[in-house]
């Protein structure tokens, strides 16, 4: 019989990380389901998909950093990067979508700037 590569505890650190990932990923499909509105569905899929990226980053992480035996760090790269780009691409996607329907005469909110506001 061999010898376990992981100690156990780790072991039920990593299972509890990646099924709390699936979890998120659940959460941002059902929100995708029940929401009505473009701008509504948006928000589940953005946040639950970056923290599910988080938990399985820390279970990538403290999984081969066990099995090596040294800090595995470049795996931080995946998340700090998913933690920019998702914001940044809900809001150029929110505000294209602002923008069709605009272009398109549909009722959306007044334009919120500084100019309006003095």
């Amino acid at each position: 019989m061999t010898a376990p590569i992981l100690p156990f505890w780790l072991e039920i650190v990593v299972a509890a990380l990646i099924l709390t990932s699936s979890l998120f990923a659940l959460t941002g499909a059902i929100g995708i389901l029940r929401l009505k509105d473009f701008f509504q569905r948006m928000h589940p899929p953005a946040l639950a998909s970056t923290l599910g990226a988080w938990c399985v980053a820390l279970a990538s992480i403290l999984y081969f950093s066990a099995l090596k035996e040294t800090p595995v760090l470049h795996a931080w790269l995946i998340p700090i990067l998913l933690s920019i780009t998702v914001p940044v691409t809900t809001l150029l996607l929110a505000r294209t979508a602002l923008f069709r329907k605009r272009m398109a005469g549909e009722d959306v909110p007044g334009e919120v700037s500084s100019r309006e506001q003095e």
